[in-house]
């Protein structure tokens, strides 16, 4: 697509208007939307309401008063649409990690004369850790993890399986796997199939019920725009909620919480897997940012995202300053996420460098300098000025700075 063509989509583009709902500091370039989201507006505004009447005034009867024992469930039905799930099947509450660990578990004991976690090499470490920490858990010849490459997935689902376990959106590369088509596979061999969203939800089209997902997690902070620690979301297939009791029960899962029973009743439902006493901080402003996906059709978001990196790529290619860069990414736009990723020695310190110049994107080791593509706020001409502020990086060669080289907390 000719640059022409580009910049007469960013005239036509229905989304621009969403950009108005955020709090994107003038200036700044903001390509790290994959990371964390921007901050809408009137989540601020509703963080404000909360704190100063709900919790400030109202105290503890807010719990019934505004309804806050009832936000789990409440943020959960705003986000099933997100990912193609009919009611009933989605809670937010905790961490990714943590509901990994709810859900690994649940599936292990569905398949009770089988071992194996299958994922593969390069998905994201919490992931990998939580599968290994419950094969210490149970011990070796109940639960192992085994790891491999993409292409050797299919090869490696055998009768020793008993879930599947991989990220939609690798979260290095941007690579996008094919969901239906790994989850049918795994189910003719009776195996489970738990799929990480984190790097998908809210910027990809999905449909976990028509691929008959089983089981999925996914990330409030990133696409959902939820802020900094946003709780989690998972999702059950709705055929399997009677079938296991979770294992990390805890009173807010109680049937009757509020009874103080001895014995544990698990809630009917998607309920069950809440544990403790919810985020209420975290879930208002989760709930506020996903407002805005009421009235949008996410294959319009995906859209844009695509053609945004299309772009990016194009400009890059064609750019002799920039022939240094590595794209390890797919070319193929359908078969990579909102993001693009490029291999150089130097990423970190060219990432701290962009930064300066106003452009936000990030670093993964070893060596990746990590751009993502957020359409709700971004534009062609976003597109052209960090391009150019890039090529001026290295031009300049301003990343060779001293400041540059020491590596900070968070990279």
């Amino acid at each position: 697509m000719s640059e022409d063509l580009f910049h007469k989509r960013d005239e036509g583009d229905p989304l621009s208007n969403l950009r108005e709902s955020f709090s994107i500091p003038e200036g700044v370039v903001y390509l790290n939307g994959n990371s964390l989201g921007p901050l809408q507006n009137k989540v601020k505004q509703r963080l404000k309401e909360v704190i100063d009447l709900e919790w400030g005034e109202d105290l503890i009867t807010s719990w019934n008063k505004h309804g806050w024992m009832d936000l789990p469930e409440k943020v959960g039905e705003k986000i099933a649409p997100i990912i193609g799930a009919s009611r009933g099947q989605v809670v937010c509450c905790d961490s990714i990690s943590i509901n990994l660990f709810k859900l690994l578990a649940s599936a292990m004991q569905l398949r009770p004369s089988r071992t194996k976690i299958l994922s593969q090499l390069d998905n994201f470490p919490t992931d990998l850790y939580v599968a290994a920490g419950l094969g210490q858990i149970l011990g070796k010849s109940r639960c192992t993890l085994e790891l491999r490459s993409p292409k050797d997935l299919v090869a490696a689902m055998n009768e020793e399986v008993a879930v599947l376990m991989l990220s939609h959106v690798n979260f290095r590369d941007g690579s996008v796997h094919d969901v239906a088509d790994l989850t049918r596979i795994a189910h003719e061999k009776d195996i489970l199939v738990l799929w990480d969203l984190a790097h998908s939800a809210g910027v990809l089209s999905i449909t976990v019920d028509e691929w008959d997902v089983d089981f999925a997690v996914g990330c409030g902070y990133k696409y959902l725009n939820g802020g900094p620690g946003a709780p989690s979301f998972l999702y059950v297939n709705k055929r399997l909620h009677d079938q296991f009791l979770q294992p990390l029960v805890g009173w807010m899962g109680h049937e009757k919480p509020f009874q103080f029973e001895q014995e544990f009743v698990p809630a009917r439902g998607i309920r069950q897997f809440i544990s403790g006493t919810p985020h209420i901080l975290s879930l208002v402003a989760l709930d506020s940012a996903l407002e805005i996906f009421q009235d949008l059709d996410i294959g319009s978001l995906q859209e844009k995202a695509s053609a945004l990196s299309g772009y990016f790529l194009e400009l890059v290619l064609k750019e002799s300053d920039l022939d240094e860069f590595q794209l390890v990414s797919p070319t193929d736009p359908l078969k990579r996420g909102a993001q693009l990723s490029f291999s150089h020695p130097s990423a970190y310190a060219i990432s701290r460098a962009w930064i300066e110049e106003g452009v936000i994107a990030d670093f993964r080791a070893p060596n990746i300098l990590r751009v993502g593509f957020s359409p709700m706020i971004l534009s062609i001409k976003d597109i052209d000025l960090a391009v150019k502020k890039l090529i001026a990086v290295m031009q300049s060669r301003s990343f060779m700075e001293e400041k540059f080289q020491e590596k900070q907390n968070v990279t």
